[in-house]
């Protein structure tokens, strides 16, 4: 019997959910979501019934794994692009990716679940994935009932309707617009702190429309000084408003602002030998002992002091989280990606600055983006109230946008639909001509106005022409070339093309290693290019070509996304990886972050997995299978990290 008090939204949504009906929760960060999830998990467990669970990002699906654990042990299963940890468990949690390509199979497995929890639906509006969540939607088996988690969306009521709209079922509408712990908002401008708008615009926007572009350039400079981040930090330890969280929207800033806080101590001396103690266990737990990255950082913890971004090693940031959670690191400075569903509050949300690059150009941070970091702030439980702290900048954030991104209602969730290549295959083997009929029962369709369809319609028939020119689809069916690509999402064309041409049977166990890396990796802005040995370069010639055939098509129809190109920038580490040197030693053939390093060694890992379901050959299928085997060692391996440790 369930005895636990909950509050009035949470107790709504179970009333719901007891009476049978999918339901879409919207409430602020740090408001208790969870509770909704875990209340289904527990009901559908006590019915013998199975609970899909999907995430985002492979690091929220991880950490929801590790909790979930806790509570429902071996009951639990994680399903990502490369982990697979008993994944006949009942409660089963995938990134959001592996739910929808086992939608779109004829034999996923996925009748045995009569739940899915969407956690962050709204990252249906991200430009890049968002059409994941979409097809997720659109594609969702019949019975299956759902659960829908988000940041506040204010067309919750579109969003609902659409869903009802496509699966003739009632989708009943939670909205809570109070957060446990209230949040107070401040502003350090030109060095002082301010506690409203009002005086910020006193402060730095006093000669807003007089200033030139020679007076900015030398009025950056002044702030930079006026402005500096260890006077906040000095202020916010007066104030006893630690511990804090500081969102940076750069790897080395995070590293750079932790060591600009070297003269600081936040720890009593109790607290230094605890955090160490623990930081020294944990060390060894994770096989971090020795490691130059730990040892960097020890200096830092020791006196309460942390940062943690994508670019570390995935057991350095568990360290950092297992610390933090201790509540013996008093500030740590961080990328976004931490606000992102990771239940890690703190008193005190700082923001470094209010712009960032959105995947596409530098803007102003988006009100939703802001109020999921800034929810961060206040503890539940613990805090009666939770401080956010902006950093403004007059000379980078005008006062209107200022004014907007503070007080503005949260962006409207949009449609991001647009099938990939590998979508309109699977469509076309279950659908044939009549894959279009599909689009009608989109977000897209139901948003936008009638011009909007009729080029929306003209996108996907352009694909499916370019399918169908390439090979793909030939006599109203898939050929064994549209079979292999329909199972790898995001890299089909290029790749397809590679193995119809023989290129994949002919390339050494080492070569697939490098094709599938260069096909996943992106270069950040200045990356150096290694000198490649011969082979590799002829590799290179092939697959640029390919990609260049490809391209001019996909130009000429507008098609947008460009299909990826390939980058060799990580080969020389990983051949020296194959060839089983070191991590460590590894790192001297590229000026990429170990971090970055894991994370496309393992999607790597991935496409070649994805290669392992295709028609491909037994010879083939071989030598990808001693290709894993050699990239999927020690560190790389993210199974590992979750079974040991």
């Amino acid at each position: 019997m369930d005895t636990m008090i909950y509050d009035p939204f949470q107790q709504k949504a179970i009333d719901y959910i007891k009476e049978g009906h999918s339901v879409i929760v919207s409430a602020p960060t740090g408001a208790g979501k969870t509770v909704i999830a875990e209340y289904v998990i527990n009901d559908c467990l006590a019915k013998d019934e199975g609970v899909i669970y999907t995430a985002p990002i492979k690091a929220l699906s991880n950490q929801k794994f590790r909790d979930f654990q806790k509570g429902f042990g071996d009951k639990i299963g994680i399903l990502t692009g490369d982990v697979s940890i008993n994944p006949s468990a009942p409660v089963l949690i995938m990134t959001t990716e592996i739910f929808r390509n086992k939608a779109l199979e004829s034999e996923s497995g996925l009748e045995r679940y009569s739940w899915i929890i969407f956690d962050e639906i709204h990252y249906l509006d991200d430009y890049e994935r968002g059409t994941v969540w979409e097809e997720s939607l659109i594609f969702l088996p019949k019975k299956m009932r759902v659960l829908a988690l988000s940041a506040t969306i204010p067309n919750i009521g579109e969003f609902s309707r659409w869903i009802q709209s496509i699966h003739k079922k009632p989708l009943k509408i939670v909205k809570e617009d109070k957060r446990p712990v209230p949040l107070h908002f401040f502003y350090q401008c030109q060095g002082n702190i301010a506690d409203n708008l009002t005086n910020v615009r006193r402060l730095g926007y006093g000669n807003e429309r007089q200033r030139n572009y020679h007076d900015r350039r030398f009025s950056r400079h002044a702030y930079s000084k006026q402005n500096r981040p260890t006077t906040l930090i000095k202020h916010l330890f007066n104030e006893k408003k630690l511990p804090c969280i500081y969102f940076v929207f750069s790897r080395k800033r995070c590293e750079y602002l932790a060591q600009e806080m070297h003269s600081f101590d936040f720890v009593t001396r109790a607290e230094r030998d605890q955090i160490e103690s623990l930081y020294n266990k944990l060390c060894e737990k994770f096989d971090l002992i020795g490691e130059a990255s730990a040892e960097t950082l020890l200096p830092l913890v020791k006196k309460g002091i942390a940062y943690h971004h994508a670019g570390m090693l995935p057991t350095l940031k568990e360290v950092v989280e297992r610390l933090f959670t201790s509540r013996l690191i008093k500030i740590i400075f961080t990328t976004e990606t931490f606000a992102l569903g990771i239940n890690m509050p703190a008193r005190t949300v700082i923001f470094d600055e209010l712009r960032k690059f959105s995947g596409r150009s530098f803007g102003t941070l988006r009100t939703r983006d802001f109020y999921q970091m800034a929810g961060r702030a206040g503890r539940r439980g613990i805090d009666e109230e939770g401080f956010v702290y902006s950093r403004v900048n007059p000379h980078d954030v005008s006062y209107q946008e200022l004014k907007t991104m503070i007080y503005s209602e949260p962006e409207r969730v949009r449609s991001r639909f647009n099938a990939s290549y590998a979508t309109l295959l699977n469509l076309y083997e279950k659908y044939s001509e009549k894959l279009y009929d599909i689009y009608p029962t989109s977000f897209h369709y139901f948003q936008e106005k009638e011009k909007h369809h009729k080029r929306a319609i003209a996108r996907l028939r352009s694909k499916v022409n370019i399918l169908k020119d390439l090979g793909y689809i030939g006599d109203g069916t898939l050929t064994e070339k549209g079979y292999f690509a329909s199972k790898i999402y995001g890299y089909e064309l290029s790749l397809s093309e590679l193995y119809e041409r023989g290129l994949l049977e002919q390339l050494s166990v080492n070569e697939l290693g490098t094709l599938s890396l260069a096909l996943v990796f992106e270069p950040r802005k200045n990356s150096t290019k290694p000198k490649l040995q011969k082979r590799t370069r002829t590799l290179c010639n092939i697959t640029d070509e390919a990609v260049h055939r490809i391209h001019k098509m996909e130009k000429k129809a507008g098609i947008s996304p460009l299909s990826k190109s390939y980058f060799y920038h990580l080969t020389p580490a990983l051949e020296a990886w194959m060839r089983k040197e070191e991590f460590d030693r590894i790192l001297r053939y590229t000026d990429a972050d170990e971090g970055g390093i894991i994370r496309y060694f393992r999607m790597a890992v991935q496409i070649l997995r994805e290669v392992m379901d295709t028609p491909a050959s037994s010879m083939l299928k071989d030598k990808i299978r001693k290709a894993i085997a050699l990239i999927n060692r020690d560190v790389i391996d993210a199974e590992r990290q979750l079974r040991e440790f």
